[in-house]
């Protein structure tokens, strides 16, 4: 669910913002989800396409692609309805399928960033006794 690499990677180049950095993706990310469903609730594929463009976006800085993924998905599609005046029916399995992975990714995230969690012990280290 979490490129574990990309995450060490956006944490090494954030540095002491890291912690901050990863607090807005999850103000943006409940922002985001709800629009999307509002958007789908009241057929306005416009409305989709930012906070889908924007969840996009600071998913793949921390490495949480299928969340990415998903929410391409809802933005390709939003765009194309947007781009052809269609309803976005086509995006609701995306949709459904978003906050609860949303939820599972910060999670997990969450739990990676929180200092006082037992880290995983790494490759050729031994765990402490």
């Amino acid at each position: 669910m979490v490129d574990w690499t990309a995450f060490a990677q956006a944490r090494t180049q954030l540095g002491a913002n890291f912690v901050r950095i990863l607090g807005y993706f999850q103000e943006d990310g409940v922002k985001s989800v709800a629009l999307i469903e509002d958007a789908m609730r009241s057929a306005n594929a416009a409305a989709m396409v930012l906070p889908a463009h924007t969840l996009k976006g600071e998913s793949r800085q921390f490495g949480a692609e299928p969340l990415a993924e998903c929410a391409a998905a809802i933005e390709d599609i939003a765009r194309h309805c947007v781009e052809n005046r269609y309803e976005p029916s086509e995006a609701l399995k995306h949709v459904v399928e978003l906050r609860p992975l949303f939820q599972a990714t910060l999670t997990l995230l969450e739990r990676e960033a929180n200092p006082l969690v037992e880290r995983r012990p790494m490759f050729g280290r031994r765990p402490a006794a």
